[in-house]
């Protein structure tokens, strides 16, 4: 098959799990090509973008001026130099009359210009809600010919429509052929939003369970007791919480190391926090790290905690990868009750869930592990063994192959066969 992602910006370091797919895809023999607004840190990549030249497979579409004037004489140049390349679109690409807003603001011109001599694709995959409205708009004008599937994955359902209006799919939903969510959660979301509830699928984010080996989790020699977490420095990670709740155990239990790994614009207010607090010797901003940095420090780690919230505007997480690597790791987690998170950790079982932005439960809940190492294996493989059987990669992407033919052997509506939604048991 030959597939097409579109996708905002690429490589993205923290979006492995559309690079998953795209690996899988290839070793599965299939053709992919990349299709990006802007490129992505080319300084900090995954290994896999090396491994597989996939800055070789990629194109972007030329950097749009904010200034009118100078869009317009770039647009300009763009069509003296692509003209001749496919005449038909870009005259469509200046029809105003028929594409009106994005036509005017010369959007089509400039995101026509990678897809002037692209094939007719077999499946064209949007990655995000909003790259399926994009797809979706330049297949209508001719530069993307294919069957267009599009994945919800968090931001795009949640702050993307609280931002724009709950309408804001319905051209999706009308003309797109195919949906996936990536937990049970956004499913819902969409279906309420308007979407077939018969043309969308549950398709979780896998990872490699290869790449993340299983430890059992003992008390450390030292006596330190190690927590991680995991995730950009932004408001629906909720890492003030977890902070709070650490100085609040460090009161009683003064040999614990709390390590938070990422970046992002929280990052001067946390510094602030954690000075304030007084446990800047004990909790430690790490800053980003690359995948291999990551998986060495949760291998020294005992317990890991993800305790996100549902930001201002509206932004939630699905099941999140790091979650997923911490416990394939055999690392208990403590997590809370929002978005796809129940998908994942089953409570007293891999770990514990407790309400948003509640610290004293976070604390509650750290607290029984920290004095409970006796926990730490069962759970620890409680969560390896749910991971496995539910977001192993190599699975996912035999079933996404699967859903992509299911697709082209249906000329008008896709027959996909159902398969069960993986949700934890009760």
């Amino acid at each position: 098959m030959r597939v097409a992602f579109v996708v905002w910006e690429f490589p993205v370091l923290s979006e492995t799990f559309v690079l998953n797919q795209i690996t899988g895809l290839i070793d599965r023999g299939h053709q992919v090509d990349i299709y990006a607004h802007i490129p992505g840190d080319t300084q900090k990549v995954h290994p896999d973008v090396t491994r597989y030249d996939l800055l070789a497979r990629t194109s972007y579409v030329p950097s749009i001026p904010k200034n009118v004037g100078l869009r317009l004489l770039k647009a300009v140049r763009l069509c003296f130099q692509n003209f001749q390349r496919n005449p038909r679109l870009a005259l469509s690409a200046l029809n105003f009359v028929r594409y009106g807003q994005r036509s005017l603001s010369l959007w089509f011109i400039y995101a026509i210009v990678p897809l002037l001599d692209t094939p007719t694709y077999d499946i064209i995959h949007a990655q995000f809600g909003t790259d399926g409205l994009t797809s979706l708009a330049l297949r209508d004008i001719g530069a993307l010919r294919g069957k267009l599937i599009t994945t919800f994955r968090g931001y795009d359902i949640s702050t993307y429509v609280q931002a724009k209006g709950k309408d804001v799919y319905q051209s999706l939903f009308r003309s797109g052929d195919f949906f996936l969510a990536n937990c049970e959660f956004f499913r819902q979301r969409a279906i309420q939003l308007g979407c077939d509830p018969t043309q969308i699928k549950v398709h979780g984010s896998g990872i490699d369970c290869r790449r993340f080996t299983f430890k059992p989790r003992q008390p450390a020699a030292d006596g330190v007791t190690r927590i991680v977490t995991t995730g950009r420095l932004v408001e629906k990670k909720g890492i003030e919480y977890s902070i709070r709740a650490i100085a609040q155990l460090l009161q009683r239990y003064p040999r614990l190391e709390y390590s938070i790994v990422g970046e992002g614009e929280l990052r001067p207010e946390l510094e602030r926090l954690i000075e304030a607090l007084g446990v800047g010797d004990r909790v430690h901003l790490c800053g980003r790290k690359q995948q291999q940095g990551l998986i060495e420090l949760l291998d020294q780690a005992h317990l890991f905690v993800a305790p996100s919230v549902t930001a201002a505007d509206g932004n939630q997480d699905a099941p999140v990868n790091v979650l997923k690597e911490a416990m394939a790791m055999g690392l208990p987690v403590v997590s809370t009750l929002h978005g796809g998170i129940p998908e994942l950790v089953e409570d007293g079982i891999s770990g514990f869930l407790v309400p948003e932005r509640d610290v004293d439960a976070l604390r509650d809940r750290m607290e029984y592990l920290v004095t409970h190492p006796e926990r730490w294996l069962e759970m620890g493989l409680a969560g390896r063994t749910f991971v496995e059987n539910h977001f192993d990669i190599e699975r996912l992407n035999d079933r996404l192959v699967d859903l992509y033919q299911q697709m082209l052997a249906s000329p008008n509506q896709p027959a996909i066969a159902d398969h069960p939604v993986l949700l934890p048991s009760t």
